[in-house]
């Protein structure tokens, strides 16, 4: 018992340190996130206006208008590259699976890309065959726009090579530290939203240079926003979800602290009783 007891003790002091450690990054990671939003939602309205102003054009870019076929998926996975998380990871992933299977039976074919470690090994045991790359950024100290890009940078050589026909993108968005909501996005063809009915009269604009010239340089640019923005957002829901996780074990560790403390007090004054009975009785058989 007393070596049960000093283990969960430093279970205890290694769960408490990360869970210190996740509250030093969380608030470094959440600022990032948020200061991530307004850049990527802003990006989306100017693509949205333009692309609006560019409807039923024959040179539409075909990241806007896509390919004309809604055959082959690319599922593109973000989760995070380490454990203990709580279910961080496996909700990202349980998504992306209930997408893959869906579409499947629909008759589709489903490619998935994978970005982050813990995805790709909970993926890969049910769809190794339709995993056609993996990213790992267990090597990045900090995330930078540069990964985005790369990351964009495969998708879009996938997509000019006809490999797919729409790309979904699945995250997690940071809401608070004990809620992380995942999230799937479709990126190509790019979703237009319709403006509000009583948004009243719009703005007008003249272009230069043309619309459909303007959109074939920043679609590709968007993407890498949006993936630049999902992996942020990944990162702050990472260490909110380990913080909550380390503080729930935390806890737990010392509740079985508690019980085992109060079984071998138990036990041990079962033997000191024991003992006393035994030389009561040979005191008296002498």
């Amino acid at each position: 018992m007393r070596v049960r007891i000093a283990s969960t003790k430093a279970t205890q002091k290694i769960t408490k340190a990360m869970q210190m450690v996740a509250a030093s990054k969380l608030r470094r990671a959440q600022t990032a996130a948020e200061a991530a939003r307004p850049y990527a939602e802003k990006m989306d309205a100017v693509i949205s206006n333009i692309a609006a102003a560019a409807a039923g054009s024959p040179g539409a870019p075909a990241l806007l208008g896509g390919t004309g076929r809604d055959q082959v998926h690319l599922l593109l996975v973000c989760t995070g590259e380490r454990g203990l998380c709580g279910a961080f990871n496996s909700a990202i992933v349980r998504l992306a699976r209930e997408r893959a299977l869906s579409l499947m039976n629909q008759g589709k074919e489903v490619k998935i890309f994978c970005v982050g470690r813990k995805g790709y090994d909970q993926l890969r045991r049910t769809f190794d065959r339709q995993i056609i790359d993996h990213v790992d950024l267990r090597g990045v100290r900090q995330l930078g726009f540069v990964n985005a890009e790369d990351v964009a940078k495969k998708v879009l050589a996938l997509f000019e090579a006809g490999e797919f026909d729409v790309c979904t993108l699945f995250y997690s968005r940071f809401k608070s530290v004990i809620a992380q909501i995942p999230t799937a996005q479709q990126v190509i063809p790019l979703v237009v939203e319709e403006p509000a009915a009583n948004a009243g009269p719009s703005t007008s604009y003249e272009y230069e240079p043309e619309e459909d010239e303007i959109l074939t340089r920043l679609l590709p640019r968007n993407l890498a926003v949006q993936i630049f923005r999902a992996l942020l957002e990944n990162n702050a829901s990472f260490y909110g979800a380990q913080m909550s996780a380390m503080d729930n074990a935390t806890r737990n560790a010392g509740e079985m602290i508690r019980k085992q403390t109060l079984v071998y007090n138990r036990t041990r004054q079962a033997q000191i009783t024991k003992e006393l009975i035994e030389i009561i009785s040979g005191a008296e058989a002498v």
